[in-house]
This record gives structure tokens, C-alpha cells and sequence, in this order.
């Protein structure tokens, strides 16, 4: 005989009573294993009769025992009793016992109420994916810039977008700091590549001149002893380079070595083909996060601390395996950006708390909607998975439950329904 109520945060309190029958066998079967451990003068281990082990057992010791047989099973019960969804390892306490009964009770965090707003009629458009005239021409400059050759500046002074040719030392309060020297040292001006300020006062400069340059280091520069501090680099001009950008041609396209390319006209219609793609993916992708975040802002629902933490673990555990297939670790990766594991974890614990909500908020919609996923449709994403990882469908099912598949394809099925239910969008001329 159990109960369930529900209280606030996600929290709950399961009351279960076991008496009868099932209590006393908890009771005898508590009171054997008593005996198998208990030893006495003049008795082997476990082999003092239950005559005389009863005088040295206490009746508090076997009903406290006794709870340990019967309130995992209790637990059970109980959840499926009140179809509760457990989210954590439960408290017990013992609210009465004697030999006739018991009383546990049970504090379980479950998985939160979701109150659904609107999720059919968001008024959310997708973004245009037509392809301008300047996307074409903003890829072509860039081809030209890859192939683009430097050439001597003979005359005239630095403009911006040339190449400085430098020798540089930085002083600090008169003294030269480490770090701060180089030699014919190649800057491009407006690459932001310096400290701020200095690309730009190199405009103007010519050939063999020489300049002191003053500049303030920002105050989260890496080396503290310069972090904010003003310092003078003394800077000699060798030479400047401009760079001179190639004919849009048929040659230049051919050095793009894209097959089935090796024209002007044929590069166009790739790359119009292309960008159409790309502002398609991009387009449905902003789509898709426009109408979660929609979804999710109209639905009410409170977190249980406890899955953002666990969401934040499992993120921070995928970080490190992402480092060490790199070939860092955490420690290495702090050191190298000068954050704590801590900043990154709360940062990403931001994160953490929106997907969670993501995923109670489709799950509300999946179970609103009736979804049910087929055993053709699982069979499917077992093949699906195998094809795109070069495996046997049965390794997969190994390594991943039917459930599990189930629930993903559930989820998937919910944003469909929440993109799909949304004001047709615009069509135009492409």
C-alpha cells in the first residue's frame, strides 16, 4: 500500500506500509542473515542456533535490517503503482516500525511538469535564400585574394591594406621588454594583427623611415608586467608591398581546381549553386532554433537542479574528449586560455539548462500530439546509423537500445510538428 504527492520543484514524497506476511518474511529473513555473521564464545561463525542467537539479537537490530529486504521492492512498486518518472537516486526514511508494520518513506525528484503554450502557430518565416548578385561577386573577390601576389611599392607611402616590411623594438618606461623585437617583419595594415593603434600609425610612413610608435597593451593582455601599460616601439620601414589581385578569368578558375569547372561562366553557376545550398541549410537550421526557442519561451516548466548538473557533466565530459583527441587535456587547456574549469563549467551549465528544456518541452509535444514510432522506423535508424558509420546493424543495436532509438526519433518527430505547423512562408523568385 503506497501513496504519491506531489510538492514543488519536481519533488515528491512516496509513503509505502508493508505489514502482514510480506513484513514478517522481510523479519526472518533479516534475522538469518543476522545469524550467519554472528559469533559468539564456545559457537563457529554463523553456526550459533537461533535459540540462543535471539537472546543476543535485539528486535531494533532485525526490523531495521528487515528494511533493507523489502525497500528496494517497496520503491518499485511504489513507481509503477503512480507511474512516477525517478530523475534521482531517492532519500528513506522510516516514518513508524514495529514487528506488525513499517512505514518508509521516500523523497523522489521526478521529472518536471511541462505546461505547453503555443507551439502550432508561432509566426516564425524562414529567411530568404535568394542568391544576390554581391554573394557571387563577395566569392569571386575572395578567389582573387587567395591567389592575389605582393608586389614592391616603388613609390609612395603606407596605405591600408599594404604590407610593411618593419623592424621593431618595444621599451617600457625606457627599458626593452621580451617579446617585443623583430626584424623585417612582414605586417599587413588593417589586419588587426598588433596592438591596437599601432598598424595605424605606420599610415604615411616611407621606405627606411623610422618612427617611434606609442601604444597602451590592453588591460587582459597575457603578460601582466604589460597588461594596460603605456610603451614606445621604435619601427624602421624596409619596404611596402602591395597586393595585386589576378583577372577574374578562365586561368584563375582552373587554379580553383573544382571539377567540371574551367570557366568564368561555369564558375558563376557553381557558385550560385552553391550558395544557394548553403543559405538553404543555413536558413532551415535558424529555422529550426527560431521555433525551439519560441516553444520553449511559450512553455512553462521548472528545472530540478539536478539535470542541469547532469546535462553540464555530460557536456564537460564530451569537452575533454574533444581535447584529448587533440592531443590536450583539461589542465593543459586552462593553462593555454587562462580560464578555470569552473568558468568553462558555468558556462556551459547556460547551455546545459536550455537543451534540457528543449528536450521536456518536445517531449510534451510528442506525448500532446500521440507519437508513436513503428518498429519499421527504429529497424530503419538502426540501418541509417550503421550505414553512416560503416557497420553491421546488429553492432549497433549493441550499443544502442531500442529505446533509446525510439525516443530520438520521437523527439524528431516533434520538431517537425512544431515546424510544420507554422504560417507558409514567402516564396520568391530565385
Amino acid at each position: 500500500m503506497s501513496t504519491w504527492e506531489l510538492k514543488e520543484k519536481s519533488t515528491g514524497v512516496l509513503k509505502a506500509t508493508i505489514e502482514g506476511d510480506q513484513w514478517s518474511k522481510a523479519q526472518d529473513k533479516a534475522f538469518k542473515k543476522i545469524v550467519s555473521k554472528l559469533s559468539l564464545p564456545g559457537f563457529r561463525a554463523g553456526k550459533v542456533p537461533a535459540a540462543i542467537a535471539k537472546k543476543h539479537v535485539s528486535v531494533q537490530e532485525i526490523l531495521i535490517n528487515a528494511v533493507d529486504e523489502v525497500a528496494t521492492d517497496a520503491l518499485v512498486q511504489g513507481i509503477s503503482e503512480h507511474d512516477i518518472q525517478m530523475i534521482a537516486r531517492p532519500s528513506l526514511d522510516i516514518e513508524a516500525i514495529d514487528e506488525k508494520s513499517v512505514t518508509l518513506v521516500y523523497d523522489i525528484q521526478v521529472k518536471p511538469e511541462v505546461k505547453l503554450g503555443d507551439y502550432t502557430d508561432l509566426g516564425i518565416k524562414k529567411d530568404s535564400t535568394r542568391v544576390l548578385k554581391k554573394d557571387i561577386e563577395e566569392q569571386i573577390s575572395r578567389l582573387q585574394e587567395r591567389y592575389a601576389e605582393l608586389e614592391l611599392k616603388e613609390e609612395g607611402s603606407v596605405e591600408n591594406g599594404d604590407t610593411a616590411v618593419i623592424d621593431f623594438e618595444g621599451f617600457k618606461d625606457g627599458v626593452a621588454f621580451d617579446g617585443g623585437k623583430g626584424e623585417n617583419y612582414p605586417l599587413v595594415i588593417g589586419s588587426g594583427s598588433f596592438i591596437p593603434g599601432f598598424e595605424e600609425q605606420l599610415v604615411g610612413m616611407k621606405p627606411e623611415e623610422t618612427k617611434d610608435i606609442n601604444v597602451t597593451f590592453p588591460e587582459n593582455y597575457q603578460e601582466p608586467s604589460l597588461a594596460g601599460q603605456p610603451v614606445v616601439f621604435k619601427v624602421t620601414l624596409h619596404e611596402i608591398k602591395t597586393k595585386v589581385l589576378p583577372e577574374f578569368d578562365d586561368e584563375l578558375v582552373k587554379q580553383a581546381n573544382i571539377e567540371n569547372v574551367t570557366t568564368t561562366k561555369e564558375y558563376e553557376d557553381y557558385l550560385k549553386d552553391d550558395l544557394k545550398k548553403r543559405k538553404e541549410n543555413d536558413a532551415e537550421n535558424k529555422y529550426t532554433n527560431d521555433c525551439l526557442t519560441k516553444v520553449v519561451e511559450n512553455a512553462e516548466v521548472e528545472l530540478p537542479q539536478i539535470m542541469i548538473d547532469e546535462e553540464t557533466d555530460r557536456m564537460v565530459d564530451e569537452f575533454k574528449q574533444r581535447l584529448a583527441q587533440q592531443g590536450f587535456n583539461m589542465e593543459q587547456f586552462t593553462q593555454m586560455t587562462g580560464q578555470q574549469e569552473s568558468d568553462i563549467r558555468s558556462g556551459m551549465a547556460i547551455d546545459a539548462e536550455n537543451k534540457v528544456k528543449v528536450r521536456l518541452v518536445l517531449e510534451a509535444v510528442a506525448k500532446k500530439e500521440n507519437v508513436e514510432i513503428s518498429e519499421e522506423s527504429i529497424e530503419a535508424e538502426y540501418k541509417r546509423i550503421a550505414d553512416a558509420y560503416g557497420m553491421e546493424s546488429d553492432k549497433v543495436k549493441e550499443l544502442i537500445s531500442p529505446d533509446s532509438i525510439s525516443y530520438d526519433l520521437k523527439l524528431r518527430e516533434a520538431i517537425e510538428i512544431v515546424k510544420k505547423n507554422k504560417p507558409a512562408k514567402k516564396t520568391e523568385k530565385e
